[in-house]
Protein backbone atom coordinates (compact mmCIF):
# COMPACT_ATOMS: atom_id res chain seq x y z
CA UNK A 1 0.00 0.00 0.00
CA UNK A 2 2.94 2.21 0.83
CA UNK A 3 4.50 1.05 -2.53
CA UNK A 4 1.60 2.01 -4.76
CA UNK A 5 1.44 5.75 -2.56
CA UNK A 6 4.62 6.66 -3.05
CA UNK A 7 4.44 5.85 -6.99
CA UNK A 8 0.94 7.67 -7.72
CA UNK A 9 3.36 10.39 -5.94
CA UNK A 10 5.48 10.39 -8.85
CA UNK A 11 2.76 11.12 -10.94
CA UNK A 12 1.29 13.88 -8.98
CA UNK A 13 5.38 15.80 -9.08
CA UNK A 14 5.32 14.98 -12.44
CA UNK A 15 1.91 16.76 -13.27
CA UNK A 16 3.70 19.90 -11.43
CA UNK A 17 6.83 20.27 -13.88
CA UNK A 18 6.66 23.54 -15.50
CA UNK A 19 5.73 23.00 -18.98
CA UNK A 20 5.91 26.63 -20.77
CA UNK A 21 8.46 25.85 -23.11
CA UNK A 22 8.46 22.99 -25.33
CA UNK A 23 11.60 21.48 -23.62
CA UNK A 24 9.63 21.64 -20.82
CA UNK A 25 7.11 20.13 -22.01
CA UNK A 26 9.23 17.32 -23.48
CA UNK A 27 10.58 16.97 -19.55
CA UNK A 28 7.21 17.10 -18.27
CA UNK A 29 5.78 14.45 -20.12
CA UNK A 30 8.83 12.06 -19.82
CA UNK A 31 8.85 12.68 -16.33
CA UNK A 32 4.38 11.78 -16.71
CA UNK A 33 5.48 8.53 -18.51
CA UNK A 34 7.95 7.15 -16.25
CA UNK A 35 5.88 8.06 -13.54
CA UNK A 36 3.04 6.01 -14.70
CA UNK A 37 5.02 3.15 -15.57
CA UNK A 38 6.37 3.09 -12.08
CA UNK A 39 2.12 3.68 -10.76
CA UNK A 40 0.89 0.88 -12.54
CA UNK A 41 3.90 -1.43 -11.96
CA UNK A 42 3.36 -1.75 -8.17
CA UNK A 43 -0.64 -2.86 -8.79
CA UNK A 44 -0.20 -4.75 -11.52
CA UNK A 45 2.37 -6.92 -9.16
CA UNK A 46 -0.03 -7.41 -6.62
CA UNK A 47 -2.55 -8.64 -9.21
CA UNK A 48 -0.37 -10.92 -9.98
CA UNK A 49 0.19 -12.33 -6.49
CA UNK A 50 -3.04 -12.59 -5.62
CA UNK A 51 -4.19 -14.42 -8.80
CA UNK A 52 -1.53 -16.58 -8.22
CA UNK A 53 -2.62 -17.78 -4.53
CA UNK A 54 -5.67 -18.67 -5.97
CA UNK A 55 -4.34 -21.86 -6.93
CA UNK A 56 -2.97 -23.07 -3.59
CA UNK A 57 -6.97 -21.85 -2.66
CA UNK A 58 -8.11 -24.56 -5.47
CA UNK A 59 -5.63 -27.16 -3.97
CA UNK A 60 -7.24 -26.39 -0.09
CA UNK A 61 -10.99 -26.12 -1.69
CA UNK A 62 -10.07 -30.04 -2.93
CA UNK A 63 -8.07 -31.73 -0.95
CA UNK A 64 -7.91 -29.81 2.20
CA UNK A 65 -9.54 -30.48 5.31
CA UNK A 66 -13.36 -30.63 4.55
CA UNK A 67 -13.80 -28.64 8.10
CA UNK A 68 -11.93 -25.49 6.52
CA UNK A 69 -13.35 -25.59 3.01
CA UNK A 70 -15.22 -22.06 4.13
CA UNK A 71 -11.71 -21.09 4.57
CA UNK A 72 -10.86 -21.87 1.14
CA UNK A 73 -13.89 -19.92 0.13
CA UNK A 74 -13.34 -16.57 1.78
CA UNK A 75 -9.69 -16.96 0.82
CA UNK A 76 -11.19 -16.96 -2.67
CA UNK A 77 -13.03 -13.92 -1.76
CA UNK A 78 -10.46 -12.18 -0.70
CA UNK A 79 -8.01 -12.75 -3.52
CA UNK A 80 -10.51 -12.09 -6.18
CA UNK A 81 -11.34 -8.94 -3.69
CA UNK A 82 -7.05 -8.16 -4.28
CA UNK A 83 -7.21 -8.46 -7.51
CA UNK A 84 -10.19 -6.19 -8.60
CA UNK A 85 -8.62 -3.46 -6.20
CA UNK A 86 -5.37 -3.90 -7.52
CA UNK A 87 -7.25 -3.51 -10.97
CA UNK A 88 -8.97 -0.18 -10.20
CA UNK A 89 -5.09 1.31 -9.25
CA UNK A 90 -3.56 0.47 -12.56
CA UNK A 91 -6.47 1.51 -14.49
CA UNK A 92 -6.87 4.52 -12.57
CA UNK A 93 -2.51 5.12 -12.77
CA UNK A 94 -2.69 4.70 -16.06
CA UNK A 95 -5.48 7.36 -17.50
CA UNK A 96 -4.35 10.19 -19.19
CA UNK A 97 -0.99 8.35 -20.58
CA UNK A 98 0.21 8.50 -23.83
CA UNK A 99 0.02 5.83 -26.45
CA UNK A 100 2.44 3.52 -24.84
CA UNK A 101 2.57 0.05 -26.10
CA UNK A 102 3.92 -1.18 -22.69
CA UNK A 103 0.91 0.21 -21.01
CA UNK A 104 -1.39 -1.21 -23.51
CA UNK A 105 0.38 -5.03 -23.07
CA UNK A 106 -0.31 -4.35 -19.44
CA UNK A 107 -3.86 -3.24 -19.53
CA UNK A 108 -4.69 -6.08 -21.88
CA UNK A 109 -3.13 -8.85 -19.25
CA UNK A 110 -4.53 -6.72 -16.12
CA UNK A 111 -7.82 -7.29 -18.14
CA UNK A 112 -7.21 -11.15 -18.39
CA UNK A 113 -5.91 -11.49 -14.79
CA UNK A 114 -9.22 -9.90 -13.89
CA UNK A 115 -11.01 -11.88 -16.01
CA UNK A 116 -9.23 -15.30 -14.59
CA UNK A 117 -9.83 -14.25 -11.17
CA UNK A 118 -13.95 -14.26 -11.34
CA UNK A 119 -13.94 -17.59 -13.12
CA UNK A 120 -11.46 -18.73 -10.27
CA UNK A 121 -13.44 -17.28 -7.59
CA UNK A 122 -16.77 -19.37 -9.05
CA UNK A 123 -14.99 -22.49 -9.44
CA UNK A 124 -13.35 -22.10 -5.64
CA UNK A 125 -16.99 -21.24 -4.12
CA UNK A 126 -18.49 -24.39 -6.43
CA UNK A 127 -16.20 -26.32 -4.69
CA UNK A 128 -16.54 -25.40 -0.87
CA UNK A 129 -20.49 -25.69 -2.22
CA UNK A 130 -21.34 -21.97 -2.27
CA UNK A 131 -22.76 -21.84 -5.62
Amino acid sequence: MDADSRAFEGILEARGLPKTTDEEKQVRNEAMQRATRRAIEIPYRVMQIAFKSMDVIEAMAREGNPNSKSDAGVGAICARSAVLGAWLNVRINAMGSENDRHLAEVLAEGEKIRSLALEKEKKILDLVGLN
